[in-house]
């Protein structure tokens, strides 16, 4: 999945207060965020979307848009936005994927079962998936390190011929690989 194109498609999502239709066109020119979990009115699920919630304005100062994804309805996503204080701090995009069209083009549907994993999925300006982390049901993810994934993503694409080692933070040396370097990490 890593340096492929997302694939077409066309969903609701509750945003706002409004319903909205998207398509990949709305992802492309901006980094985004593709953030699947199994269901709403779960247990990890909102520990998870609530701490990406307190991050998303200084994603959006990144020029970085959310699209959180299940296979609820964009209906679902209302109801759970309107119950929950936890949902209710959410700005982002929260798309219906009843269809499980988005969740199979990105390879997270779980087999049988109708529900997406745990996954989610960095991708830059022109529409290619720079960034994916998959996890089993009961591990949440952690949205400080998803922005630190975002900056390591932004700068190695803004800094031809430099990575960004690991535990790299905004600021810190990076490596410009190289013959010279070859064993001397």
């Amino acid at each position: 999945m890593i340096n492929t194109e997302i694939k077409p498609f066309s969903a609701t999502a509750f945003k706002d207060g409004q319903f909205v239709d998207i398509t990949e066109a709305d992802v492309k020119g901006k980094w985004s965020i593709f953030f699947f979990y199994p269901a709403d009115f779960t247990f990890v699920c909102p520990t998870e979307l609530g701490d990406v919630a307190d991050k998303y304005e200084e994603l959006q100062k990144l020029g970085v848009e959310v699209f959180a994804v299940s296979t609820d309805t964009h209906f679902v996503h209302k109801a759970w936005h309107d119950s929950s204080e936890t949902i209710g701090k959410i700005n982002y995009y929260m798309v219906g994927d009843n269809s499980g069209n988005i969740t199979n083009n990105f390879g997270v549907m779980r087999p049988g079962v109708g529900l997406a994993d745990r996954a989610t999925f960095v991708i830059d300006p022109d529409g290619v998936i720079q960034v994916m982390e998959i996890t089993c049901e009961g591990v949440g993810r952690n949205a400080e390190e998803l922005l630190r994934k975002v900056k390591a993503a932004q700068y190695v694409r803004n800094n031809p011929g430099e990575v960004c080692p690991a535990k790299w933070k905004e600021g810190e040396a990076t490596l410009a690989p190289s013959l010279d370097l070859v064993g001397k990490i």
